[in-house]
């Protein structure tokens, strides 16, 4: 059976050459090329593809929100993560967003067609670099700290920044003391009121106190 696929990624490019590689391949038909999230989930709709491999940095609508929107809509699509990104954080927010797998970009052809037809099977595919992290994440976390018990749902760089906004820091002091920009770490914070669920940063400070933190 032949495997019809909808890309995306923002770099026409690269686009261009694994739209070629997989295209060589006779199993699988790419049967549209975007380049951003909304232009993702539009192509979906419009050609039903047995598997979407998707970036994650994208204008419009970056990969974590046009997969949860594309499962939301297809719950059984599978999902395929092809990134620069193999950091915890773009790792696990794509596989609690529904991906069911994540390869690094540098991954070979054969790599890369193997991963579709097993995530198109319902298995789930991680590069080796990300199998390590995952490992060494689950291994970590029969150790994890009170402030990640505490705060379950933080990412372990939002428990950073949120250690350091226990302490009165502002954004900017943040921002110096991670090795971040202020925009980033206006991201990070907003995600951490959200997912405490307290109404700003001072609730949040307090929260952070309580368990331990600052």
């Amino acid at each position: 059976m032949t495997l019809r696929l909808v890309l995306a990624d923002d770099h026409p490019m690269y686009r261009y050459g694994l739209s070629a590689v997989l295209d060589q391949a006779d199993s699988v038909d790419v049967v549209a090329s975007v380049g951003d999230g909304e232009a993702l989930v539009s192509a979906v709709l419009e050609h039903e593809p047995d598997v979407v491999i998707t970036d994650l940095s994208m204008p419009s609508l970056d990969g974590v929100a046009a997969t949860r929107r594309l499962l939301e809509l297809r719950p059984a699509l599978p999902v395929l993560v092809l990134t620069m990104h193999e950091d915890d954080e773009h790792v696990f927010t794509a596989l609690r967003a529904g991906a069911l797998g994540y390869l690094v970009k540098g991954s070979d052809g054969e790599e890369i067609l193997r991963a579709v037809h097993s995530v198109a099977s319902g298995e789930a595919v991680y590069g080796a670099s990300v199998a390590r992290r995952i490992v060494s994440f689950y291994a970590g976390r029969s150790e994890s700290s009170a402030a990640e018990r505490a705060f379950p749902d933080l990412t372990p760089r939002e428990l950073e920044v949120l250690e350091v906004l226990a302490t009165g820091a502002r954004n900017h002091e943040i921002a110096r003391r991670l090795g971040m920009s202020e925009k980033t770490v206006r991201n990070h914070v907003s995600q951490v009121l959200a997912k405490l669920q307290v109404p700003d940063r001072t609730a949040a400070a307090l929260r952070a106190r309580e368990a331990g933190l600052g």
